[in-house]
């Protein structure tokens, strides 16, 4: 009933019994077990608003966008969200088939491993003179590997390296102070995001001087799996032209959410207040529009391979 009576004041807030405000704080860490997938309620379905890269759900196939109808072959929309939830999750190393339909190709049933997912919040690798660094999710620990994969970069290639992608797509966001700490990470100064609750009062967020790049050129790559934080640092980049953004328009989730305790050990999770870009705009159901829109291949698409072409297209950009 808690539940119920909290989704209905907006998508994002809701009611976590223990077992599931457990399972929140654990994955904050960066740690947590599951499919690997971040999932809202529409009409009924389960929509998968982001599959994390290097999980069984993306290893799977699974794509932003699509919706979950049968869970082991019993429809989702007789059931509540925290029910459909507990079904997909179980014991790592358990099977769950479930049944997807995806707008391009209808319906398909597909069988997914359980396991627990590690979430390393960046990776890094050198594309010919480019630093690519992926940020997988926006954790405690998200900034500082940060920071160390551009050391990391700069070490390999000194004064060679040329320019770095930042790869946002698939990002479902995470922690508010992190993005506003990696989005500072690359400007010297200006406004990051402000922050209104339903009073009116407005909190600021204002970068501090100092790029770890040195000014190096820098694009930025999302997707509609991309929101919440990511779209704070997206939006933050693309309104000061700090970077060029490239993919397709993001998810368009542009409220912050507060974890409230409760007595039984579960916890209400409530939207208290809403984001605004450095232009004044909210990104609520609208997202941020690339600078150059760059659509996926083909459905072989993945993002970090041979067939990742909206890489490639940034990675050609950087090069002139």
């Amino acid at each position: 009933a808690l539940d119920t009576m909290l989704t209905s004041l907006d998508p994002h807030s809701g009611y976590m019994n223990p077992q599931e405000f457990r399972e929140s704080q654990a994955a904050a860490s960066g740690q947590f077990g599951g499919l690997g997938i971040e999932i809202r309620m529409t009409d009924g379905f389960i929509e998968i608003i982001t599959p994390m890269v290097d999980t069984p759900a993306y290893k799977a196939g699974l794509k932003s966008g699509d919706l979950i109808t049968h869970v082991n072959g019993d429809p989702i929309k007789e059931m509540k969200l925290s029910t459909a939830v507990r079904r997909l999750r179980g014991k790592p190393g358990s099977d769950v088939t479930i049944t997807i339909l995806r707008a391009s190709t209808g319906s398909f049933l597909v069988k997914i491993t359980r396991a627990i997912i590690s979430v390393k919040p960046v990776k890094w690798r050198i594309v010919e003179n480019i630093g690519v660094i992926r940020l997988s999710r926006f954790n405690l620990r998200s900034l500082d590997a940060l920071e160390n994969a551009v050391k990391e970069i700069r070490l390999q290639l000194g004064a060679t390296l040329s320019g770095l992608v930042l790869d946002l797509r698939n990002n479902p966001g995470g922690l508010l102070n992190q993005s506003v700490a990696i989005a500072d990470a690359f400007l010297n100064n200006g406004k990051i995001i402000s922050v209104r609750d339903r009073e009116g009062e407005v909190r600021r967020f204002d970068a501090q001087h100092g790029d770890i790049t040195g000014g190096l050129p820098l694009v930025v790559l999302i997707n509609r799996g991309s929101a919440s934080a990511s779209e704070i640092v997206a939006g933050a980049l693309k309104d000061h032209k700090r970077a060029i953004l490239i993919g397709k328009n993001s998810y368009g989730k542009g409220s912050v959410q507060s974890i409230i305790p409760l007595k039984n050990k579960g916890a209400i999770r409530l939207t208290i207040s809403k984001y605004y870009l450095p232009s004044g705009k909210s990104i609520s159901g609208t997202g941020i529009t690339p600078d150059i829109e760059v659509e996926e291949s083909s459905d072989k698409f993945r993002i970090g391979t041979e067939t990742d072409n909206q890489l490639d297209f940034a990675i050609t950009l950087l090069n002139g």
